[in-house]
Order: structure tokens, then sequence, then C-alpha cells
């Protein structure tokens, strides 16, 4: 499991920085089930000049230029007044990314939105705003339309795709592509939501009204702190107590 040191956390200290060596830390040997795992180098690194504080590693999903949230965390190493490195805390509110869970890599803009937002990494309005963007493929009806097909609950789904690797359609079927939201303008008012990659690890399942007035994006005035490609540091406490992962 790759792993990147992330930024510093919010309110720790100002420290020297620690220069990670490749794409990911570099480890000692695996530990065995139920320890701890291997420290990272640029733990180590960090430990010694920062002493007394605890460091951070940050799931490598976690790439926006800001302060990285608690449950992005995967666990803090404690540094001794030596700048030695000591106990291990695990996280408990730590979310798995995409990657972590070893779902395969995003295909295409769409996917990767909604990878983001299954595993709490993004968001749905993230991922509807992705697909109100992209082009879609379509098995086509007899009737011109798109070819429909009934969801767990009843309700009308057309199957739609955002890449090849997830169609599970026939050349011998008529299927176009287009813009997605052509496609749900063709469908307005029927009740009528799109599936899309019913196959992937994360589905999306839209209804096509809301994705012709896709909420705004991310406010441009919002905080952001530089990405340093570091271990986070906190302060010299340990985090206060959690009692697990945020649905």
């Amino acid at each position: 499991m790759e792993m990147r040191p992330g930024q510093r956390q919010e309110g720790a200290p100002e420290v020297p920085s620690a220069e990670p060596g490749g794409p990911g830390p570099a480890t000692e040997e695996p530990a065995e089930a139920g320890e701890a795992p291997g420290i990272p180098e640029a733990v180590r690194a960090a430990a010694r000049q920062a002493p007394g504080h605890w460091i951070g590693v940050v799931d490598a999903g976690w790439t926006e230029d800001r302060t990285p949230p608690e449950w992005a965390v995967l666990g803090e190493w404690q540094s001794d007044g030596t700048g030695d490195v000591g106990a291990y805390r695990p996280n408990p509110a730590y979310r798995p990314s995409a990657a972590v869970l070893g779902w395969p890599e995003p295909t295409d803009p769409v996917d990767a939105a909604a990878q983001r937002a299954a595993t709490g990494y993004g968001t749905a309005d993230e991922a509807l705003a992705a697909l109100a963007g992209a082009e879609v493929t379509v098995v086509r009806a007899p009737d011109g339309g798109p070819l429909l097909a009934a969801g767990l609950d009843g309700t009308p789904v057309a199957l739609v795709f955002t890449s090849a690797a997830h169609e599970f359609t026939s050349t011998a079927l008529a299927h176009d592509t287009l813009p997605a939201r052509d496609l749900a303008r063709s469908l307005r008012g029927s009740g009528v939501s799109l599936m899309v990659n019913a196959g992937a690890a994360a589905p999306l399942l839209v209804p096509v009204d809301g994705l012709l007035d896709p909420p705004p994006g991310p406010e441009a005035g919002d905080a952001a702190a530089p990405r340093s490609g570091e271990p986070a540091t906190s302060s010299p406490q340990p985090w206060p107590h959690t009692t697990g992962r945020t649905p």
C-alpha cells in the first residue's frame, strides 16, 4: 500500500521540512500482523526535526492544496524528546481512499470523481458536475431513445458509460456517444435516471433533472495551504479519542 506523506496539520508549530525521496516513503521491513507498520523514512526525518510531537501520515488519496482533515490521516507516530520515533497511534476516524481499498485506477474524470465521492474524498456534487461536462455512450432502443432498464427500486434507468472500460454492450446493438446533458434534456420530465458505469467500483445513479441544474462548484475563495509533500506534524498532544469512521 503506497502512502503519501502529507501536509502539516492545522495548529501545528512550524518545523523544518522533510523531503521524501520518491513516489512514496521508504519503509522498514513489513511488520508482523498486529504490529505497527514499518516507519516511513520521511517520518523519521520529521521526528528528528520536531521532537516531542506526533507525526501523521496522510492517505495518498488526499490531493487538495489545503490542510488535510483528520479522516485523511492513517495514523500518527510519536516523536520522543530526542527525536526518535516511538509509539504508533492508528486513527479510528481514518477513511481509506479508493487506492487503499484496491479499486481500479479511474478511467476518466467522471469515474475519478465518483470514486472520490464514494470514499468521502470528494462530494456527490463534484461527481455530478464532472458528469454534466462529459460525453457518454448510450444503447439505443427501437424508437431511437435510450434503452431503459429497471433499477433495484423499479425506477426506469438508462445505462450510460463514460469509458469503454465500463461498457458491457455488444457491437451488434445500436449505440452512440453524446454529451450527458444532451441526453438528460431528451429525458427531461420522464422520471428516468442515468445509471452511470453500472459495473464500475463506484457507479452513479443520477436523476436526469438533477443533471440539468448541477449545484455550483466550490467557492473560489476557499482557504488553501501550500502542499509540502511532508509528513503531517501535529501538536505535542495526541488526538482526542474518536469513536469510529465518519460515514
